[in-house]
C-alpha cells in the first residue's frame, strides 16, 4: 500500500458571539484537517492543532510546502519511519509549533489508516484499550466582556452540571481579584453538589502572581492548577509544584519527546497534557507517555479542536496506562470543550454524546469516525 494523495482542508468560521481568553479574543473557530488516501482506496483522517490565536494556514502550509512530497508513494503504515523521517528533515527550523502540528496532523490520519487496513480500532494497534470510556470535563467559562462576570459564570457551572459535568475547568487569568470573585461565585453555585473543579490561566501570569493566586486558589480543593506561567519558564513551574498545594499541569504547548524530557527532567508538571494535535500525533504520544512513566507524571491530553481531534484524543486515553498504579488509581479524563463552535459535531456522521455521565469511546476501525465531506465544503475557505 502506497500514499497516493495528501489534501489539506482549512475550514473556518466566524462566531456571533467572541470570546475571551486570557490572552486575546477568539472571534472564529478553524480547522486544518488533513486528508491521507492509498492506493488501495483507504482514505485516512487528522487535524492538526492550531495552538492561542494561530492561524491555521500556518500549518496548513507546513503540510503542503515540507512534507507532502517526501510522503507521496510510501507505505503509510510505517508511522514510525515516517514519524522520525518528517521530524528529521524540519529539525533545524520546525522542533515546535506549527510544523509539529503539520507532523502530528499527518501521523494521525496514518494511524487512521493503519486501523481500516487492520480492521481495529487505533487503541488496539496502541497496545490495547485500558477503557471502554471516560468522564469528560466541561471546559468553558470564557469571558464575553472580559471582567466582571462571576455571576454569568456560575450560572454556565449550573448549566454544566444539568448536562452531566461533574468535572469544570474554570478560565483565570484576568486579574487576581477576578479571578478569586469567578471562583467564590461558581463554588457557591455548586456547592453540595459533588463537582470537581480544575482552573487554566493560560499562562496569564509571572512567577510571583501566579504563585499568590495558587495559596488563594488552596480553599477550592482543585484537581490541578494549569499554565500558571509561560511555558518557557520551567523553574517557576518548578517552584510552583514545591510550593502549593495542588498538582501543577502544562504542557499543551509543549511538543514531542525531547520538549517534554526538559518539562519532566526539571520537574515542572504533576499532570502532563500533550495536544495529539500538536504533540507529535499518536507516533509522538507513544514516545511522551513511556517517558512520563518513567518520570512519574500523570498524563492527561489536552483537546481542542473539531470532532475528529476528539476522536483521535480519545483512543490515545483509551490506550493511556495509568501512571500510578492502584486497584483505584485516578483515571484519564476528558476535556471536553463546551464553547462555540458552528461545525464541530457536524462534521462527522457520529459525534461523541455524554450518556450518564460518561462518553463511549468509538470502538470502529481507525479513529471511529465517518468524516462529513459536506461540511468540510461548507465551511471551507
Amino acid at each position: 500500500m502506497k500514499i497516493k494523495h495528501i489534501n489539506v482542508h482549512v475550514i473556518k468560521s466566524e462566531l456571533d458571539v467572541p470570546f475571551a481568553f486570557s490572552q486575546g479574543w477568539v472571534n472564529q473557530r478553524a480547522a486544518t484537517l488533513i486528508e491521507i488516501i492509498t492506493d488501495e482506496e483507504i482514505t485516512g483522517w487528522g487535524e492538526c492543532f492550531p495552538q492561542g490565536l494561530e492561524p491555521p494556514e500556518i500549518a496548513a502550509a507546513a503540510v503542503e510546502n515540507c512534507f507532502s512530497e517526501m510522503l507521496k508513494n510510501q507505505n503509510p503504515l510505517d508511522t514510525e519511519r515516517l514519524w522520525f523521517e518528517m521530524y528529521n528533515r524540519s529539525r533545524d527550523f520546525g522542533r515546535k509549533g506549527s510544523v509539529m502540528a503539520a507532523i502530528s496532523g499527518i501521523d494521525i490520519a496514518l494511524w487512521d489508516i493503519a486501523g481500516k487496513f487492520y480492521d481495529k480500532p487505533v487503541s488496539q494497534l496502541l497496545g490495547g484499550a485500558f477503557r471502554e470510556t471516560v468522564q469528560p470535563y466541561a471546559t468553558g467559562f470564557y469571558r464575553l466582556k472580559g471582567r466582571g462576570e462571576s455571576s454569568r459564570l456560575a450560572e454556565e457551572a449550573l448549566s454544566h452540571y444539568e448536562k452531566d459535568f461533574r468535572l469544570m475547568k474554570i478560565k483565570l487569568g484576568f486579574g487576581l481579584e477576578d479571578d478569586i470573585a469567578v471562583m467564590r461565585a461558581i463554588q457557591d453555585s455548586i456547592s453540595g453538589l459533588g463537582v470537581t473543579l480544575m482552573v487554566d490561566t493560560n499562562h496569564a501570569y509571572g512567577r510571583r502572581d501566579a504563585l499568590t493566586l495558587g495559596h488563594k486558589l488552596s480553599e477550592f480543593d482543585l484537581r490541578w492548577y494549569e499554565e500558571p506561567v509561560v511555558p518557557e519558564d520551567l523553574e517557576s513551574y518548578a517552584e510552583l509544584r514545591r510550593c502549593l498545594p495542588m498538582a501543577i499541569a502544562g504542557g499543551e504547548n509543549e511538543h514531542g519527546l525531547y520538549g517534554f524530557k526538559s518539562l519532566f527532567a526539571a520537574g515542572a508538571v504533576d499532570i502532563a497534557q500533550p495536544d495529539i494535535g500538536s504533540c507529535g500525533g499518536f507516533t509522538g504520544a507513544r514516545h511522551i507517555v513511556t517517558l512520563a512513566q518513567a518520570f512519574g507524571v500523570e498524563i492527561n491530553p489536552h483537546v481542542w479542536g473539531s470532532a475528529i481531534a476528539q476522536a483521535a484524543s480519545l483512543q490515545l486515553i483509551a490506550a493511556l496506562p495509568v501512571s500510578h498504579h492502584s486497584i483505584f488509581s485516578r483515571q484519564p479524563i476528558l476535556e471536553y470543550d463546551q464553547s462555540a463552535h458552528p461545525f464541530r459535531r457536524e462534521l462527522v456522521e457520529d459525534p461523541i454524546e455524554i450518556e450518564s455521565g460518561l462518553v463511549t469511546i468509538p470502538s470502529k476501525p481507525g479513529l471511529g469516525i465517518s468524516v462529513n465531506k459536506k461540511t468540510i465544503e461548507r465551511f471551507k475557505r
